[in-house]
């Protein structure tokens, strides 16, 4: 059982409190993070207008101003933390991420960056936690300050780790309830305590702060309820585990109360939290239940205005090194570093192979297929919608001309395909019977069969390969030495001078009308039609873009792409894109999912990054 927090003692700074360090005069220190030095460490001090001057300090080793872990209660984590000085005073932070899912803090909506209103045991009507907040990279930080300083938190710091400490609390009480809408958990505790809550495939575990007496776990028994099938209550070292065994697919929405101190989970269809966050300059985290026809349908969204955040937009790859790999998009977004992400455009799942247009920085990772829709930028605010062909000949020093059908491609058809050394420095042949020649400064250097699928072939620095499927005819007209040249052109025109293309598709919209046209994209029937989890990327009239996702409505179907389009409309978009969507879809934003559980998330080949700069 850990002991109950005491008072500031010898080497503590308290939060609005007058403390005493030795051989100094009394230091007011309003405003700064309580921190509890070790042995190793020393505290960095936060000024006043009443402390010391420099000189008078004693001479001490700075407290370590970041590190990847955070101890909660003993419990070890690895997550980022950061020691920032503000005219407040010394602030230690932690992602909003791990304050909302390591301690059940929410965020609140809000209209200024400097600042994150947040709810833990507290009351609306009694004003909001304000925590500071820094942008560093991909992340960003809120100060632990008004947290310290309204429950007793203790903050200490020990070479990497950051040391939190909370006062010990009791779950004195757990009600179960059935409500016209769902089901409702009423955990009742002595004190504000952290929790967490996982969710997996019909399945919730939280796991709360707090120690349960022997005779309320007891008393507890198994339960049913609208969505509950089972509850099981187990105790830990100092903190009780539930685990709800569901019997449909629900969220939760879990949020706390003060006098007396409960954590209420509530299973509900409506369980979205409506949200509106201005998270940093231009950017801004939107959600609600949004209506689409007879239902509404759970949205989560982000608007940047790119001309105010100074962003930076770039397609993002799982794979650093290569074209070929998945990953889950919340780890491509923390492996590059991306503010946010969404997932981007259709790939072969068992070969792992982008089936779409991805350029970066004037680079053909994989070249557009079957006219589909794609959007187009550059770094100076051009931004474009259409749909996308890439046509590329290779000309003969014989005169012969030659068609080709794909670049950089997963995309399986018969013909001459090119790979370049953006796909990777390997190619792995597609077919059976395929044959490759090697081009070096415009002429063949060397051509071989390789008879199954599945043989690897390098690609140098300097060549590019010329691969012909079910074409033998073909190439034989390609001998080593054989001349040639290569002639590229793209559809729209405009797009060739574009740097940065993701494709996917169908198009919805352009110029405010749906122009939906699933046929003309060679998209099969049932995909035309299909109910699924969407994503989607607009930009409305003020250029302001939209990434978007949706998963069912609250009857528990998804959005056909018609259904998507007039959502989109709905929020302001003139023109936009039909991202991948079913089990791909995924929206990042600060190294946290926003619109489902991780667990629940597919493994995806691409998305398209943002970045934003790091504040000074």
């Amino acid at each position: 059982m850990r002991q109950r927090a005491q008072p500031p003692q010898k080497g503590w700074f308290g939060v609005g409190a007058t403390v005493f360090w030795p051989g100094l005069r009394l230091l007011s220190l309003v405003g700064a993070i309580a921190v509890h030095t070790q042995p190793d460490a020393a505290p960095a001090l936060a000024q006043s207008p009443t402390s010391a001057p420099p000189s008078a300090l004693p001479t001490q080793r700075a407290i370590t101003p970041s590190g990847s872990q955070v101890s909660v209660n003993g419990q070890l984590l690895q997550l980022p933390w950061r020691q920032w000085q503000t005219p407040q005073g010394l602030q230690f932070g932690l992602t909003d991420a791990a304050l909302m899912q390591q301690f059940g803090v929410q965020l609140l909506d809000s209209e200024t960056v400097q600042t994150q209103p947040v709810q833990w045991f507290s009351l609306a009507n009694q004003g909001p936690l304000n925590l500071a907040t820094r942008l560093e990279s991909s992340d960003r930080f809120l100060s632990l300050g008004p947290l310290i300083q309204q429950f007793g938190w203790q903050v200490a710091v020990a070479g990497p780790t950051l040391q939190i400490t909370t006062p010990p609390a009791q779950l004195v009480d757990l009600r179960h309830s059935r409500q016209p809408w769902g089901d409702r958990l009423v955990l009742q505790l002595d004190q504000a305590t952290p929790w967490q809550s996982t969710e997996r495939p019909n399945e919730i575990v939280l796991t709360v702060a707090a120690a349960a007496s022997p005779a309320l776990l007891q008393q507890v028994s198994a339960i049913a309820g609208e969505y509950i099938q089972s509850l099981q209550i187990e105790p830990l070292a100092g903190q009780t585990r539930l685990r709800l065994v569901l019997k449909s697919a629900v969220r939760p929405h879990l949020w706390s109360t003060p006098a007396p101190h409960r954590i209420i989970v509530d299973l509900r269809r409506d369980s979205l939290v409506t949200r509106n966050i201005l998270w940093a300059t231009g950017l801004r985290w939107r959600q609600g239940l949004l209506p689409v026809g007879t239902q509404r349908v759970a949205a989560v969204w982000l608007e940047l205005q790119p001309q105010l955040a100074r962003v930076r937009l770039a397609p993002v790859l799982a794979n650093p090194n290569a074209v070929p790999g998945t990953a889950p998009l919340q780890r491509i977004a923390q492996q590059v570093q991306a503010t946010g992400a969404i997932n981007g455009g259709f790939f072969n799942r068992d070969r792992q192979l982008p089936l779409g247009a991805i350029r970066r920085g004037d680079r053909w990772l994989s070249g557009p297929i079957l006219n589909r829709g794609a959007i187009a930028w550059d770094n100076a605010g051009t931004v474009q919608f259409g749909r996308l062909a890439l046509q590329e000949t290779v000309t003969l020093t014989t005169g012969q001309q030659f068609s080709l059908t794909h670049l950089n491609s997963g995309y399986l058809q018969a013909g001459i395909a090119r790979y370049t050394p953006d796909w990777g420095t390997t190619y792995t042949t597609l077919s059976n019977g395929e044959v490759i020649a090697t081009v070096q400064n415009n002429r063949v250097v060397s051509q071989q069969t390789v008879a199954q699928a599945g043989g690897t072939v390098p690609i140098p620095a300097d060549t590019y390969l010329l691969v012909f499927r079910s074409n033998r005819s073909a190439a034989a007209a390609f001998p080593v030495g054989t001349g040639l040249t290569l002639a590229t052109t793209t559809n729209p025109p405009s797009w060739r001078s574009l740097p940065n293309i993701l494709g996917a598709g169908p198009l919805l919209l352009q110029n405010r009308q749906i122009v939906l046209d699933a046929k003309a994209e060679a998209f099969s029937p049932a995909f035309a039609t299909q109910r699924a989890s969407r994503s989607a990327i607009a930009q409305t009239a003020d250029g302001t873009l939209l990434l978007l996702s949706t998963h069912t409505t609250l009857d528990g179907r998804g959005l056909t792409l018609l259904e998507t389009a007039q959502l989109l409309q709905q929020l302001g978009a003139v023109h936009a894109l039909n991202l991948d969507g079913g089990s791909s879809t995924a929206l990042s934003l600060g190294g946290q999912l926003l619109d489902r559980p991780p667990a629940t998330a597919a493994q995806v080949h691409n998305g398209l990054g943002l970045f934003l700069p790091a504040e000074p």
